[in-house]
């Protein structure tokens, strides 16, 4: 889960270089660090975040055209500055970063060790550039020797090296790890992902598993395990350089949030291809969704909407348990896998075993993607790049699209109608951004929070404490409000802050009987639900909305006041948002 970034120019690199590691540190910041050519390897790193390194050592300051850089999410090995890449052969004349896990490193170090290889740190990447430095010695190129030593990996990998002894070229591999080449007028690049190159180039190249890369400041050829080459097509980007930046917001996540209102609308032109996705659907009696975190949150959603407007039996699978349930599928089950960056290892593996057996569709935000690639059937969550870690506009896009899903295989026009004015309440939602600061301000020394819900806004409870655990480090539960006597109202006592879903429709009146039961035990209330409920007018802390938000739809609107609450709370915690401690995003390592 860490970011690695090369690139070869025709001016000095290290400013562009830690600008473009800068757009991945969403992928950990744990430390980071830098390596260029000149008539040596010069390496600047330490551990912290970018900004924190950099005060102290001044990471563009260091010579040279050709360059590596990389943000860490710390796996084998603390995060100091001996664990932080780039990382060196004995000799110094290689340079390695890498993102993913090499599952055999302990072999290969105990094996390179006897030979007299001297490691540095306690990392499972180390073991690259001393492979490399031996085939190289060996009498190998660094692209030879880097096939040979990629063929000694077992495990995953994005990874450059670059050698002293080739100061024009750069070499990338990957397997189930990310990587993008990026070609422009002034070089070429590799990266994790595309905010890195986006003020650099919108025309990339998607690497698959199993290939390598050699990176010249005018020439890029891509060639497969074998070192044949690839004819591989340039995508544009339909990104721009703005949609990865705050634009005048004091954090990602807050901007993100606002964006949704327009995110919906851009999703909802997918309609059109989701008609003519469905109309080519095989006949299928079963729907599985995989997914992982708050996706898998929109997939429960996804569970309810089909079995209770379509009456197909659905289920949903944790891509990391998917294995134990994988001999159920045959080829009347339709597989649906959901992915904000379409490079989620555990997904990415499920992926590739369904489609064995089951008809397979993919949502995703990344035109272009591992999982885009995989998958019989595509649907694109219009949200943009995403730079904070907790995931925001893309859940509502998500969800968005397995509404539209739902709506076009049921033919229901009352909910496609329904659909198309969610963007309009979304607007009224950000609107209450005051009153939630208020109850951001008074709840935000609460050791625990509880968020109850039913049916439909049961996944909505499991996604708001989520967001609250996340980035204010709240221990925080969400349960079905009926299972609250079953175990859970033991934990409960006075002053625990309790968030009740509770839109009108037929689980209203059990989910507000639900909430008297909390409340005769001394918790606080805070509630959301319809402005005209007039059973609500003795609750102190309450959001309320349109009435005619009920609780089907309700979904894709009250999230984003539980968005926002755990934002504030996390901003009076004097905690950033966007980094959350231990947490990265786009989990590319099982």
């Amino acid at each position: 889960m860490c970011g690695i970034v090369g690139c070869i120019l025709n001016k000095e690199v290290a400013p562009t270089i830690i600008e473009s590691i800068k757009k991945l540190e969403y992928r950990g910041y744990d430390s980071v660090g830098i390596a260029t050519l000149t008539d040596k390897i010069n390496v600047k790193k330490g551990s912290g975040k970018i900004k924190e390194v950099d005060d102290q050592i001044h990471l563009t300051e260091i010579d040279g055209n050709i360059g590596i850089a990389h943000v860490r999410w710390a796996t084998h090995g603390n995060p100091t500055k001996e664990n932080a890449h780039p990382h060196n052969s004995c000799d110094n004349k290689i340079s390695v970063v890498h993102n993913g896990i090499i599952e055999n490193y302990k072999e290969l170090r105990e094996e390179l060790e006897k030979e007299g290889h001297t490691f540095k740190s306690e990392t499972d990447t180390e073991v690259i550039p001393h492979l490399i430095e031996k085939y190289i010695k060996q009498g190998n190129d660094l692209l030879h020797a880097t096939q040979k030593t990629i063929n000694k990996l077992i495990g995953s990998y994005a990874l450059a090296a670059i050698s002293i002894d080739e100061p024009d070229k750069i070499i990338g591999a990957r397997k189930e790890s990310p990587l993008i080449v990026g070609v422009s007028q002034n070089g070429n690049f590799l990266a994790s992902d595309v905010p890195a190159i986006l003020n650099e180039t919108r025309q990339v190249i998607y690497l698959d598993d199993n290939e390598i890369i050699q990176l010249e400041k005018d020439k890029v050829t891509v060639m497969n395990n074998q070192l044949e080459p690839i004819e591989k097509e340039v995508v544009t980007i339909d990104w721009n350089p703005e949609m990865a930046e705050k634009g005048g917001y004091p954090h990602f996540m807050l901007k993100e949030i606002n964006e949704e209102p327009q995110v919906i609308k851009d999703t909802l032109s997918e309609s059109p291809k989701i008609k003519e996705i469905v109309s080519k659907f095989k006949n299928f009696n079963r729907i599985c969704f995989v997914a992982c975190g708050t996706s898998y949150h929109a997939s429960l959603i996804g569970e309810y909407l089909i079995e209770t407007q379509l009456h197909i039996p659905t289920e949903v699978i944790l891509a990391s348990e998917f294995e134990y349930f994988q001999n159920t599928l045959d080829d009347h089950t339709l597989v649906i896998f959901i992915t904000q960056s379409g490079e989620t290892a555990d997904t990415l593996k499920a992926l590739k075993t369904a489609k064995k057996v089951s008809e397979t569709l993919a949502i995703v935000n990344v035109v272009g993607s591992s999982i885009t690639r995989e998958a019989d059937h595509v649907i694109y969550t219009r949200a943009g790049p995403e730079i904070g870690v907790a995931a925001t506009k893309t859940y509502l896009s998500q969800l968005i699209c397995i509404y539209l899903l739902v709506a076009h295989l049921g033919e229901n026009n009352e909910l496609i109608e329904k659909i198309y004015h969610i963007s309009e309440l979304a607007e009224e939602s950000i609107k209450r951004e005051e009153s939630i600061i208020k109850i951001a301000k008074k709840y935000k020394a609460a050791k625990d929070f509880f968020y109850i819900g039913r049916g439909f806004n049961y996944p909505t409870a499991l996604e708001g404490a989520l967001k609250l655990k996340e980035i204010t480090y709240i221990h925080a539960e969400g349960y079905p409000a009926g299972e609250l006597k079953h175990g859970p109202l033991a934990l409960i006592d006075d002053g625990i802050p309790v968030v009740g879903i509770l839109p009108p429709g037929p689980s209203y009146p059990k989910t507000y009987n639900n909430l008297q039961e909390i409340r005769a035990r001394g918790a606080n209330m805070i509630i959301l639900g319809s402005e005209d409920d007039t059973q609500l007018d003795d609750i102190e802390d309450k959001i309320v909305f349109n009435p005619e938000i009920d609780e089907i739809i309700a979904p894709l609107i009250y999230i984003i006041d539980l968005q926002l609450l755990s934002y504030h709370i996390s901003v009076e915690k004097n905690i950033d948002p966007d980094k959350p401690k231990n947490l990265a995003k786009s989990v590319t390592v099982v």
